[in-house]
């Protein structure tokens, strides 16, 4: 009944020996002298791999250095190509940037106006006049209007699918969700224009009418296409990716702590509330970022639904907006020199934007990662 071996060496005559000792169902001591001979025993600075099956020893003395690692080897080589294709994504990003400032400086030299404040886009006159500040304008306005009509819907979905749903029904509207995300950009636009139009100028008669006094519903027309448009099929392309990431963060969030706080008697709201949304946060707020960034740059969609109108207007009804990305699409065709200069001089402008976007989301993440973990 547990039996303990006990081995000790015996420098007696006759050579080292080892006492294996055995404790007995009634206390008494069993001995059984095993000899070690020579063989046994490794040189200094050398060790066996194993005992019992290589080198003709029995295995006694233990095992001894594991063998020296390669200095090439597949390793190493599996390391050096992970580290390589890291680096390529800083190798990019920063080829991109020189890239546009090369092209972007002859035509901000060229530029007569303010490039910052200056709110029309001329660079193709004799005298080059363009600016920035309306585009970039546009450009917040409408990602940041889609996102405040996306998340809270996003969110709900999620939530629904996650924990609400049965099995089949919610892996079945996931699968659609998903399947949302996959439809090109132009459909999307050319559905805002052709079909959403309509109700969207409809519905900013309706809102000029009884909530003019308010200054984004201001405003004598005419009415259609807006930012409110472009927002509304904007928000409609960023919905799935918010759901689909919310969706899974909310399907991480431990079992335990999800039946903590059903035993503690909350409701099934009060869960979510106190267990799931908690420890989603930062998967959301990754969401909602990711789904900025698709809404910075998107292109097409947003050509087809916008005024074109450069000016800095809080007004979402009135037909007018423009963003960085669609004046490029529109005005690329028709650029000179200096047109595609300044044209690129805009895109390095969205770069930057982009990238502040980002490095923000990274450090908020990692903000509340660490709070979450020193509370923890």
């Amino acid at each position: 009944m547990g039996d303990t071996p006990d081995r000790s060496a015996n420098a007696g005559t006759g050579g080292p020996r080892v006492t294996i000792g055995h404790a007995g169902s009634a206390g008494a001591a069993l001995s059984v002298d095993v000899p070690v001979t020579p063989a046994d025993r490794a040189p200094d600075g050398a060790g066996r791999r194993g005992g019992g099956s290589g080198g003709g020893g029995t295995g006694l003395g233990g095992g001894g250095a594991l063998p020296r690692r390669s200095a090439f080897g597949a390793e190493r080589l599996f390391q050096s190509f992970t580290m390589a294709a890291g680096a390529m994504v800083l190798v990019i990003i920063v080829a991109i940037a020189i890239f546009l400032i090369a092209k972007a400086v002859p035509a901000l030299n060229a530029n007569t106006a303010n490039f910052f404040t200056f709110e029309g886009w001329f660079p193709n006159e004799a005298q080059p006049r363009f600016g920035i500040g309306a585009l970039a304008f546009g450009t917040v306005l409408t990602s940041v209007l889609a996102l405040l009509l996306a998340v809270p819907v996003a969110l709900g979905i999620a939530l629904y699918l996650s924990h609400y749903a049965p099995r089949r029904v919610g892996t079945a509207l996931g699968f659609l969700v998903d399947l949302l995300a996959a439809v090109p950009s132009v459909v999307f636009g050319l559905w805002g224009r052709d079909f959403f139009y309509g109700p969207v100028q409809e519905f900013s008669v309706w809102l000029n009418k009884y909530f003019g006094w308010i200054p984004i519903f201001g405003g004598e027309g005419p009415f259609g296409r807006s930012i409110l448009l472009g927002s509304l099929v904007l928000a409609i392309m960023v919905l799935p990716i918010i759901t689909s990431l919310s969706r899974e963060v909310f399907r991480q969030t431990p079992t335990a702590n999800e039946e903590a706080a059903l035993a503690l008697g909350a409701t099934k709201w009060e869960m979510i509330r106190t267990a799931v949304l908690p420890y989603g946060r930062p998967g959301v707020i990754g969401a909602t970022m990711l789904g900025l960034g698709r809404a910075l740059g998107e292109t097409i969609a947003l050509a087809m639904t916008l005024g074109i109108v450069s000016s800095i207007s809080f007004n979402i009804i009135e037909n007018g907006g423009n963003t960085v990305a669609a004046n490029i699409a529109n005005a690329f065709g028709e650029a000179n020199d200096t047109g595609r200069g300044a044209l690129i001089a805009s895109g390095l402008v969205l770069f930057s934007i982009t990238l502040i976007v980002n490095i923000t989301a990274r450090a908020i993440i990692y903000r509340r990662r660490e709070f979450t973990e020193s509370a923890a």
